[in-house]
């Protein structure tokens, strides 16, 4: 079974290390080099055993640290066409980050498969990823989508764990302080997902087999962490799936995730 660590989640950053005794990777790079090194050495990950980074898009809070990290540590970086573009416009990499394409059909890494999917989110080309390890077992990430689109449900279809986006509350949103234009922007098919979307995608993947879900990407002004995890709980509940039985639920907190999740 791989080890996951949600290093960051959330809009002030995000890094996530899934990987195994032979090595790691990172899916994105969203907080600085510095703190990206300190949380990996909190977790008792080398560096040296990543090896590659895995980005979903171009928005700072994934992407903060990534020129630094990347470059100084020779790792090499994965991500769409479109997000590639974007970094490069945005003098988001440089020359020292060996960056690529990832295929369609995905590409093999420290004895894990990593296969991507698009997402519907307001940057140039959003992809989560699906990660094999070498035991059969699958873990999705599902953060930064306005809509679970049937390409998504078909992609995370099976994975035994998925990091799935439950970015706000919608009474504290419509409530809140953002101004309108934010606010639509968040509640759109490009923006994010809501604990009620979030709960009933999580009640179908657990009928398809899923029994490890991480809450992810919680909004620091638009959410609480029992919002999100009751609002799920309460979803499985009426449809008689009792927690820690039928599955396990975590919360990946914005930043000291000094234990691992399995």
């Amino acid at each position: 079974m791989p080890k996951l660590c949600p290093l960051f989640s959330g809009s002030e950053g995000n890094c996530y290390y899934i990987g195994s005794s032979s090595g790691g990777i990172l899916i994105d790079a969203g907080r600085s080099a510095k703190q990206i090194t300190k949380a990996l050495s909190e977790h008792d990950i080398d560096i040296k055993n990543i090896g590659a980074i895995f980005i979903t898009h171009e928005h700072t809070d994934h992407v903060r640290g990534l020129k630094t990290f990347a470059g100084k540590n020779n790792i090499k970086v994965y991500s769409s066409g479109g997000t590639i573009s974007e970094l490069v416009k945005k003098d988001l990499i440089d020359g020292k980050v060996n960056i690529s394409l990832i295929d369609d059909d995905g590409t093999d890494c420290n004895g894990m498969y990593i296969k991507p999917f698009h997402l519907s989110h307001d940057c140039r080309e959003g992809f989560g990823y699906v990660v094999e390890s070498s035991d059969g077992r699958k873990t999705a990430f599902v953060t930064d989508t306005g809509i679970v689109t049937e390409e998504i449900k078909t992609a995370v279809k099976g994975c035994d764990t998925v990091v799935m986006e439950s970015n706000y509350d919608e009474n504290m949103l419509l409530c809140g302080e953002y101004p309108y234009l934010l606010k639509r922007r968040i509640i759109s098919d490009v923006g994010h997902i809501s604990n009620d979307t979030c709960a009933e995608t999580v009640r179908e993947l657990v009928k398809t087999g899923t029994t490890r879900i991480v809450l992810a990407h919680l909004s620091k002004k638009n959410n609480m962490p029992c919002l999100a995890e009751e609002t799920t709980v309460s979803v499985l509940t009426t449809d008689k799936m009792k927690r820690n039985v039928d599955y396990q639920l975590h919360i990946a907190k914005s930043e000291g995730n000094t234990s691992t999740l399995y």
